[in-house]
């Protein structure tokens, strides 16, 4: 991967990490490139990491630089030509109850009990065995991965009849904005929170008069990642290029 080359981000530093267990493809290791210093890392010099494939983590802005695999590949929805499938609108139509509050983003203890629910519910692979000191680590690294930010974020709480069902972290860039990280009540196994969530931010970003919703990374073999092959059209950072 080359190093990003815009005029504002010469002033950044790039280096990359030492190699960790991949959290998407099994028996993988994986690194990833960290743009540095944080504290130049504002909204506008973020917009042009995420134009070339950058996401953010907490007050870290990184992207994969794994050297024998490139399965990590940047995609973005564009807005004005998405039209949502039979499935979607069912989706849709089935969540048109929850109300939406934007919010800055700060840490709520309520919205750590959705996220530590959800995370024994969907990634009980990575939980660790040693649970000693385990919940208030648990906190801290919430904290840091989702209630910091150095660029232009907003925290969404989703409720029903006043019981909060879902929670986004969302950044707003220069021509669209950012799916952070979504987490959700997982008791109802009939509810279409994920598909509604995404659908309720590609209107939100219109209402912004924004053309992209960038989702992160697609990883053709990650089951966890498949989701996002179903929100055409989708366009993929390739080689430096959106294609």
């Amino acid at each position: 991967m080359s190093l990003p080359s815009d005029k504002p981000l010469r002033k950044l530093q790039f280096y990359v990490t030492t190699r960790y267990n991949c959290g998407y493809l099994p028996n993988k290791l994986a690194q990833s490139l960290i743009a540095s210093p944080q504290h130049l890392i504002d909204a506008n010099i973020y917009s042009g990491l995420i134009q070339q494939g950058f996401r953010r983590s907490g007050k870290f802005a990184y992207r994969p630089h794994c050297e024998n695999c490139r399965e990590c590949i940047a995609v973005r929805i564009i807005l004005k030509d998405f039209v949502p499938n039979r499935s979607q609108k069912r989706a849709y139509k089935q969540h048109q109850n929850l109300t939406a509050f934007v919010m800055p983003v700060a840490f709520h203890e309520e919205h750590y009990a959705l996220y530590a629910a959800y995370q024994n519910t969907r990634h009980m692979d990575n939980q660790p065995t040693d649970k000693t000191g385990a919940e208030q680590d648990d906190v801290e690294q919430y904290r840091n991965f989702l209630c910091q930010s150095n660029v232009e974020s907003v925290l969404v709480e989703f409720r029903e009849d006043d019981q909060l069902k879902m929670v986004s972290v969302i950044d707003i860039v220069r021509d669209g904005i950012s799916a952070v990280y979504t987490f959700y009540d997982t008791t109802n196994t009939k509810a279409s929170y994920g598909t509604y969530n995404v659908l309720w931010q590609i209107e939100w970003a219109k209402a912004l008069n924004l053309s992209y919703l960038y989702l992160g990374y697609w990883i053709k073999d990650s089951q966890k990642m498949a989701y996002k092959q179903n929100f055409k059209p989708l366009e993929k950072l390739i080689d430096g290029e959106w294609i």
